[in-house]
């Protein structure tokens, strides 16, 4: 006898009398199979005699916001999903497999980079879902990187979401996706655009010296500022006019630009000695100096220098970037926590700047910047807005020095000889499954206007 419990809105039927029910129920001819594999393509799986996987209990939701024990996910034709899922219910999977069946143009029950696109993109203009196009682009990328040019069943990417969703930790597991990804070696999107009030809004902070090579740098810090500071006459309380700051900036920047350099030749030439990967920290180097050049090119369409000041460029331009080389062949840790000083500095002086031109009276020399135009290719590069001025350009440039002091810092943490380190700033991980969560939440936030009734 075939026995039925209602719970509430919930109904558990025992599978193998679910397969008995319908056997009486339907009779076994052609055409009524097919209305009813048409009809539910969960429920084929439990009278199709491949189907071995299953288990005992086989629940039905009538909303997608319904708990259940973990089950295995049976459809004999994308595949069974072996695993049992931990966040996924029935009704949310059966939305999902209708989604990304909709998307396999092929019908082969797999899943390639432009399928995903395709399904993230529906959302993002069907949802308003918080996909950015540079987001989608990006995901397409790691996982056509992560699968080698080639696709996934669908019941994987079912089962990758589960593993997304239920904030499972990887230990010694492979990623559903990347699976053993090399990514990190050649894709690296940071770009320091569309700053955020909060991302402008940065704090100025110290760290404080806890072993002797760190206290060593700290003080180098120190003696290098005052020397600098010596022999150019700068006072932050003395902030005068806007040929100080631009013979202060634009000297500092071309000296500021030769860290990141050497440590990405540094490390090329590493990886290809040895090789070896490198885990994406040559890219995170070559971008932190070009940010840094980027500074100077704004800032000389401000002020031309002179020979003079040239020549001084070119002097310390060679002795500071010969001494950091040989530096850094000897101590790569050193010279991070030393160039992660260096910025702490730099925020220093860029929020002294920020403060003098804010508080300068008006009419004063200072107080323009508050209003001239930045330069075309700051406003391209930071997108300031085709009216962005001079002083949103200085709040800029204080998050990018920001973000270097953090960077550097933590680098300095890092066992850089350890032939697994990889770049912390671009986890492939974190991104795709980042994605996948966004998506998730799409599927199981959706109005109930829009959910299709949940028979079983």
């Amino acid at each position: 006898m075939t026995s039925t419990a209602l719970r509430g809105n919930t109904i558990m039927i025992s599978a193998r009398h679910c397969s008995s029910l319908l056997s009486k129920v339907f009779p076994t001819s052609t055409s009524t199979k097919r209305s009813l594999q048409s009809g539910n393509l969960f429920l084929r799986g439990l009278h199709s005699p491949t189907t071995i996987h299953y288990s005992s209990k086989f629940r039905a939701f009538s909303s997608i916001n319904a708990k259940t024990e973990p089950s295995n996910i049976l459809n004999e034709e994308i595949g069974i999903v072996t695993r049992q899922l931990k966040e996924l219910d029935i009704s949310t999977v059966r939305r999902i497999e209708e989604e990304l069946r909709e998307v396999d143009k092929n019908s082969d029950g797999r899943l390639d980079a432009d399928e995903l696109t395709s399904l993230f993109k529906r959302h993002q203009s069907t949802f308003q879902s918080a996909f950015t196009d540079a987001d989608i682009v990006e995901f397409s990328e790691l996982f056509y990187a992560g699968k080698g040019g080639g696709s996934m069943k669908i019941a994987d990417f079912i089962e990758a979401l589960d593993h997304v969703a239920s904030n499972e930790k990887e230990g010694e597991r492979r990623h559903p996706i990347l699976d053993g990804n090399c990514s990190t070696e050649y894709i690296y999107r940071k770009t320091h655009t569309s700053y955020t009030p909060e991302d402008l809004n940065i704090k100025v902070t110290h760290l404080e010296p806890e072993t002797f090579p760190d206290r060593v740098a700290w003080q180098a810090v120190k003696v290098v500022r005052l020397l600098f500071d010596t022999a150019t006459g700068w006072s932050n309380d003395k902030i005068a006019n806007q040929e100080q700051i631009l013979n202060r900036v634009i000297f500092l920047e071309t000296v500021a630009a030769v860290p990141g350099m050497v440590a990405a030749v540094t490390r090329h030439f590493r990886s290809v000695r040895r090789m070896e990967r490198d885990g994406g920290l040559m890219q995170l180097f070559l971008e932190e100096a070009n940010n840094e050049r980027m500074h100077l090119l704004s800032f000389i369409n401000l002020k031309d220098p002179g020979m003079i000041f040239r020549t001084a460029v070119i002097v310390s331009q060679f002795g500071f970037g010969t001494a950091f080389f040989l530096a850094y062949i000897a101590s790569p840790k050193f010279c991070h926590r030393f160039v992660g000083y260096i910025e702490e500095e730099a925020c220093h002086t860029y929020t002294n700047i920020v403060t003098a031109i804010e508080e300068a009276p008006t009419g004063s020399e200072l107080a323009e910047w508050k209003t001239t135009e930045a330069p075309a290719i700051a406003k391209g590069y930071w997108k300031l807005g085709e009216t962005g001025t001079i002083l949103d350009l200085m709040y800029a440039v204080r998050a990018d020095e920001a973000e270097h002091r953090d960077v550097n810092h933590a680098c300095s943490d890092l066992l850089m000889d350890d032939a697994k380190v990889v770049n912390p700033f671009n986890d492939p991980d974190m991104k795709v499954n980042s994605m996948l969560r966004k998506y998730v939440k799409d599927i199981m936030t959706r109005s109930k206007d829009e959910e299709k009734p949940n028979y079983l």
